[in-house]
């Protein structure tokens, strides 16, 4: 599996770089967010863990180009700064996965690995909802024939709506399926990604397919056009 790494402290990168080859994975490094990004669109990493503080452009910008390019790369967002504000903005502009520095490098693998295993392509029947369609195989996800790029967290989540269609599903539901570190994720979180899917899969559609059971949790219905 293919890492990039992007931080502009030196021992710190170097650091990650030797202990990810240690468990097998082959990394590269990137000491500023520009040549970061330039690496990112043309390496076909696995995985990306990224600073938020760099030189050049600060992780926010490379995530959002990223997406905006359409490359669904898993995201590892490394900062020190911390609070919801932070967390939310990062997570918001397309990041799976965020770590407050300092870190434990145990905690930083199980998080990568985890973020491996929710981004594979294999198995899976398509699932239907209305005109939304989504191909667990390959990672897709249409609105009729339109096809919508989606984070693999997003996708997650609305892989697991859609295979309870009309069904409420809570938030620590979603957290306990799509997390594997429940316990340190905060409720709001799942609103934050739900809004981003909402404003991608709805929003341009005039759908309101994602119902709010207020105090509850979500449910997916084919809301017809």
């Amino acid at each position: 599996m293919r890492v990039l790494v992007v931080e502009d402290e030196r021992r710190l990168a170097m650091a990650l770089q030797r202990g990810l080859r240690a468990e097998g994975f082959d990394v590269d490094v990137a000491l500023d967010g520009t040549l970061g990004l330039a690496m990112a669109l043309e390496g076909g990493y696995d995985v990306i863990v990224l600073d938020i503080m760099l030189p050049g452009l600060n992780g926010y910008r490379v995530c959002a180009r990223l997406r905006a390019a359409g490359d669904l790369t898993p995201i590892l967002m490394l900062t020190a700064k911390d609070g919801e504000y932070d967390e939310a903005e990062a997570l918001d502009t397309g990041a799976d996965d965020y770590l407050t520095k300092p870190f434990s490098y145990l905690v930083l693998v199980a998080r990568l690995r985890a973020l491996l295993r929710r981004s594979g392509r294999t198995g899976g029947q398509p699932i239907g909802v209305g005109d939304l369609t989504i191909l667990p195989a390959a990672h897709r996800c249409l609105r009729g024939d339109d096809e919508i790029t989606l984070t693999p967290r997003e996708f997650a989540i609305l892989k697991l709506l859609a295979e309870r269609p009309g069904e409420v599903v809570t938030k620590p539901q979603i957290i306990d399926e799509v997390w594997d570190q429940a316990d340190e994720v905060d409720l709001n979180v799942v609103e934050v990604h739900v809004s981003a899917l909402r404003r991608k899969i709805d929003a341009p559609y005039q759908r309101r397919s994602i119902e709010t059971v207020r105090g509850v949790g979500y449910r997916l219905v084919a809301d017809a056009p």
